[in-house]
């Protein structure tokens, strides 16, 4: 099976790294409707007090609205979802076709669930994604 790449917008806002800092986020994207493929939460080292959030989809005014709300926005990020059937060596086989594309990924988060895994794949503009996404599409999965 080909793994499917696409292009997706990720949000992004500072939250407080305490208690119910990630969950007042969380909560008014709910209370809106979001259905939340992918969040991501983590401390900021360099900045005591403080994390970051990053999210996908936000769609809809609704939607949108509340997360302008609790400090999202558009992260500019340059963001690719890879899909497909999670076997052995597949994380390093899309690694190694992006970096053999000369292509250098700003941060990657994945997960496998069941027999399929998702992975987030992070560039610095939109044109080295678009190279990426050429790369990882010619992968035999």
């Amino acid at each position: 099976m080909a793994l499917k790449v696409s292009k997706v917008k990720v949000w992004a806002a500072s939250i407080e790294d305490k208690p119910g800092g990630l969950a007042k986020v969380l909560d008014a994207l709910a209370g809106a409707g979001a259905n939340l493929e992918c969040a991501i939460a983590r401390r900021s080292p360099d900045k005591p007090g403080q994390g970051v959030v990053y999210v996908t989809p936000v769609k809809g005014k609704k939607v949108e609205a509340a997360a302008a709300s609790v400090g999202l926005s558009a992260a500019g990020i340059a963001t690719l979802k890879v899909e497909g059937s999670d076997k052995p060596g597949i994380g390093a086989s899309i690694a190694r076709a992006v970096a053999d594309a000369g292509i250098n990924a700003r941060g990657l988060s994945a997960a496998v669930i069941g027999r399929q895994f998702v992975a987030y794949i992070g560039f610095d503009s939109d044109a080295d994604a678009d190279r990426a996404a050429k790369a990882i599409r010619k992968i035999k999965a």
